[in-house]
């Protein structure tokens, strides 16, 4: 064969190659969903307030979807301020202008507008979430997304009789938005929840929630798969049902190998598939959750609110006066993938990018700064390797990368902390804490293997969990431990056979957390501590993937009718320069 015929044939291969892939594109079916954001009187705890949800309720509307479907969501704001909706876990294959974080890849959708986001299925399998991305409006725009398995599979374990949906949620006092911008702009401290939720309900012990409280009928000897979710703001969570077992079966919409205890901890952001089967005495039990405070020990002011809902067996029998209340013993994380034939997994081994990162509570000093106090001096931020997270403006990060827009952001977050010392130790100097606002992204190449070892300081007295979340990719966890992490023997524990494969996950209190993925999504991926308080403060950051040699390696072209960017410079700039509070802080 001749070099012409040999470069025909080549070409010819590579068009069978490209619709073949286009193919696989259009496997999955498409799904169209209206979302309307509008302010709604909500009565809870005996107090009305307004709040903005979607399409009237709290959670909103359940995404369903198979695996490798496509959905288009149509958000229309009714409200009074922009937002953003962020489709949690969803990977996004080259598509980051839907991902949703306010001013990383899109501005907010304003009030009177609509926006349709194309939501990207790819690998996902189990329960992730979609809620707001802008300031703290998640805490009731928020809803689940159940994704089953591909058309003509099933489960990797027995098919449940049924499942149910559980979310727990947050509940503030008053107008959650007003107090939080004026809280950053007086530097004052920053809200505190009243109370929790399950599926919107506080429960029956808690005053005027008795007929409202969620309940779920279950038949004796049923299977039930529950999809729980820790839509909470600010805390990570205890949950448990009285005097049953739950089975994990999932995380973050990927299979794990099976754990069996009678309570679990849930981080913030976390998605968990559970296996639930009724086998006890006819009766009611009590679904509890409470927060997993992880911070200053012996601080009792955190919120230590009971939220519960009622597991009802179906039958005759005398109804209780009060259902049974769960009782804990020790939980370990001990999460490994499912590693099978059907759901493999692939580890990275090669690193080419390694980063320490440091996750601190931080000072800013307002003389060097556009801040202001309503004390003066420093204010109290969080920061990881020092440099604590300021959004740019006035547009967002992913369209200045995009039409090369100089001055919106940096490429020199350090992938070293500023400077080392005993991280974990007790009584560090303050003088160490001082931190830089800043807007620096680390830029990866594609197909870049990184690992990511991240290390909670006690900086301030401030250790505690830090759930960490990555957008536009999932990554293995490959080992974690307390104190100081040591990159000599360390690695000799990682866990590189069965590691969880999640988006969230907790770095331990004063401990460390280590992680690998491969930078294969191009685009503009925002990553951060899903207690929204650590957040909002500056414990964030940037990874810019670069696009391959390729079309199908690159940023797909931005859609037509992106939400423009109107917040003034100015203020803008006030807004998230003052992401701080004094001294007194949780």
């Amino acid at each position: 064969m001749n070099s012409k015929n040999k470069e025909c044939l080549l070409n010819f291969i590579g068009f069978l190659f490209l619709v073949a892939q286009c193919l696989s594109m259009v496997e999955g079916e498409v799904h169209y969903y209206e979302f309307v954001l509008a302010e709604k009187n909500f009565t809870k705890l005996c107090n009305t307030t307004r709040m903005l949800v979607v399409n009237g309720s709290i959670p909103g509307p359940v995404i369903r979807v198979h695996k490798g479907d496509t959905v288009y969501v149509n958000v229309h704001n009714q409200g009074y301020y922009g937002v953003t909706i962020h489709w949690h876990g969803v990977k996004q294959p080259r598509n980051p202008w839907s991902d949703g974080p306010e001013y990383i890849t899109q501005c907010p959708i304003e009030p009177g507008s609509n926006f349709t986001c194309e939501v990207i299925f790819s690998t996902e399998e189990g329960t992730l979430w979609w809620h707001a991305h802008s300031d703290w409006t998640r805490a009731y725009v928020h809803g689940a997304i159940v994704i089953l398995p591909a058309i003509g599979t099933t489960y990797p374990f027995s098919k449940p009789d049924d499942e149910d949906i559980i979310i727990l949620g947050s509940l503030y006092s008053g107008n959650l938005k007003a107090e939080l911008d004026y809280d950053l702009t007086y530097g004052a401290d920053l809200p505190h929840s009243i109370g929790y939720t399950i599926n919107g309900q506080p429960g029956d012990l808690c005053p005027c929630s008795k007929e409202t409280t969620y309940r779920r009928v279950v038949d004796h000897g049923n299977t039930y798969l529950l999809r729980l979710v820790n839509s909470v703001v600010a805390a990570n969570m205890f949950f448990a049902i009285a005097e049953h077992n739950l089975t994990i079966v999932g995380m973050d919409a990927n299979y794990i190998k099976p754990i069996t205890t009678s309570y679990i901890m849930i981080n913030s952001g976390q998605t968990m598939d559970i296996l639930l089967t009724a086998n006890q005495t006819l009766g009611h039990y009590y679904i509890a959750a409470r927060q997993f405070w992880s911070e200053v020990v012996g601080y009792s002011g955190f919120d230590q609110f009971n939220v519960t809902a009622i597991i009802e067996y179906r039958g005759n029998y005398t109804i209780p006066l009060s259902p049974s209340f769960p009782t804990a013993i020790k939980f370990s994380n001990l999460f490994r993938s499912l590693a099978s034939k059907d759901h493999p997994i692939n580890v990275p081994f090669n690193i080419t990018t390694r980063m320490y990162v440091t996750l601190s509570i931080s000072l800013i000093a307002c003389q060097n700064s556009t801040c202001t106090t309503l004390g003066g001096g420093e204010l109290i931020a969080t920061s990881a390797n020092n440099i604590s997270w300021s959004n740019p403006v006035p547009i967002d990060i992913l369209l200045a990368y995009y039409r090369n827009i100089s001055g919106v952001y940096t490429t020199d977050f350090p992938d070293q902390p500023l400077y080392y010392y005993n991280f974990t130790a007790d009584d560090l100097p303050d003088d160490i804490a001082i931190t830089d606002l800043g807007s620096k992204v680390m830029v990866l190449n594609y197909n870049e293997v990184v690992e990511v070892v991240f290390q909670d300081t006690n900086l301030m007295t401030g250790a505690g969990t830090h759930p960490m979340h990555l957008h536009g990719h999932s990554f293995y966890v490959v080992g974690s431990g307390y104190g100081n992490y040591n990159n000599e023997t360390d690695p000799k524990t990682f866990n590189l056979v069965d590691p969880v494969e999640v988006n969230t996950f907790g770095v331990p209190k004063n401990g460390w957390l280590a992680i690998r993925f491969v930078a294969n999504n191009p685009g503009v991926w925002f990553w951060h501590c899903h207690i929204d308080r650590h957040m909002t403060w500056g414990m964030a950051g940037v990874f810019i993937v670069k696009n391959g040699g390729t079309a199908e390696t690159s940023i797909r072209k931005p859609p037509p009718h992106l939400p423009p960017c109107k917040i003034p410079l100015e203020s803008r700039k006030l807004f998230n320069n003052l992401k701080a509070m004094l001294l007194h802080f949780t």
